[in-house]
C-alpha cells in the first residue's frame, strides 16, 4: 500500500506539470488553432530564470516573480513577431514556425544561463511527509496545488469577466468575434502571455523536486501535447484529467514494470486510448472551443 502511494503521488506531481503544460496547449489551440510545440520551453525559462535571478541576490518569491514577467514577455514577442505574421498560414507552416520558436529558445538558453543543472530549494523545507506509510516531499504539496489554483483561477477568470468572455467567444468562432468588435489580434496576444505564465509557474513549482537545465523543454512539449491529445485537444478539462493520468501511468509503470519502460508505457495506453476514443477522453469529435 506504502508504494502504491508514493508512486501515486509521485505521478500526480509530474502529473500536474503535465496537466499545466496542456493546459496552455489548449488555451492556445482554442485561440488561435496554433499547436504551440514551444509549450515546454516556457517551464524551462521559468524555473532557469528563477535559479539564475536567486543567484544574483534577489529573494526567491522576487526572483519568481521576475522570472514569470520575463516568459509573458517572450510569449508576447513570440505571437507579435512570429504567430501574428503567419496568420491565415495552414496548420503545419504554423507547426513549423512554432518549432522553430522552440530550436531559437533552446539554443539561445546555454548562452544567457548555462548547460548545468539546476535546482531551487524546496518551498517548504525538504524534509519528507509521510503519508499512508509513503514519504513524500513537501513540494509535491505546492505542485499539485498550484496547479489546483491556477485551473479554478482560469476557469473562473473565463465565466466571470468580460475579457474572459472575450476569450470565449474568440474561441469558439474568430470571425463572429471580430464582427462583434472584439480586437480577436488582443485576444490571441492574451493566449500566448497567459500560456507563457503558466508554464513558467510550473517549471518553477517543479524545479525543487526535478531539476532544470536548458533542455527540459522538449520532453515538455511531447509530454504536454500527449496530455492535450489524450485529454481530447480543445478541452481545458480534458488537458488536466491526460496530464494527471499520464503521470500515473508513467508512475506506476516505473515502480512496478522498470523506469526504462515509463515513457513506452504511457506512450501505449495514448495509442490505445486514441484507438478506441479518437477524440481522447473528453470525446472530442469537432473541436468545440470553450
Amino acid at each position: 500500500m506504502a508504494d502504491f502511494v508514493q508512486f501515486a503521488v509521485s505521478g500526480l506531481t509530474i502529473g500536474a506539470v503535465y496537466a499545466l503544460v496542456a493546459l496552455g496547449f489548449t488555451l492556445i489551440y482554442n485561440a488561435s488553432s496554433v499547436v504551440n510545440f514551444a509549450q515546454g520551453e516556457f517551464v524551462m525559462l521559468g524555473g532557469m530564470a528563477t535559479v539564475f535571478l536567486a543567484a544574483l541576490g534577489l529573494p526567491l518569491p522576487a526572483a519568481a516573480v521576475a522570472a514569470v514577467i520575463a516568459a509573458v514577455a517572450v510569449g508576447i514577442v513570440v505571437h507579435a513577431l512570429v504567430i501574428e505574421p503567419a496568420r491565415g498560414a495552414n496548420a503545419v507552416t504554423l507547426i513549423i514556425l512554432t518549432i522553430g520558436v522552440s530550436l531559437v529558445l533552446r539554443g539561445a538558453a546555454p548562452l544567457i544561463f548555462d548547460k548545468q543543472f539546476h535546482k531551487l530549494p524546496g518551498f517548504s523545507g525538504e524534509a519528507a511527509v509521510g503519508v499512508l506509510g509513503a514519504a513524500v516531499q513537501p513540494q509535491a504539496f505546492w505542485v499539485v496545488g498550484g496547479a489546483a489554483v491556477i485551473v479554478l483561477a482560469l476557469k473562473l477568470f473565463l465565466a466571470r469577466t468580460l475579457f474572459g468572455k472575450a476569450v470565449l467567444a474568440t474561441a469558439a468562432d474568430r470571425m463572429a468575434a471580430m464582427l462583434a468588435g472584439i480586437n480577436t489580434g488582443v485576444i490571441v496576444g492574451f493566449a500566448f502571455a497567459t500560456s507563457a505564465a503558466i508554464g513558467a509557474i510550473a517549471g518553477i513549482l517543479v524545479t525543487p523536486i526535478t531539476l532544470t537545465s536548458y533542455d527540459v523543454g522538449v520532453m515538455l512539449s511531447l509530454k504536454g501535447f500527449a496530455a492535450a491529445v489524450l485529454g481530447g485537444i480543445g478541452s481545458p478539462l480534458g488537458a488536466v484529467a491526460g496530464g494527471l493520468l499520464l503521470g500515473l501511468l508513467e508512475a506506476l509503470a516505473a515502480g512496478y514494470l522498470s523506469s526504462t519502460y515509463k515513457d513506452a508505457a504511457a506512450f501505449v495506453v495514448l495509442i490505445a486510448v486514441l484507438m478506441a476514443m479518437p477524440g481522447g477522453l473528453a470525446r472530442v469529435k469537432q473541436v468545440e472551443r470553450v
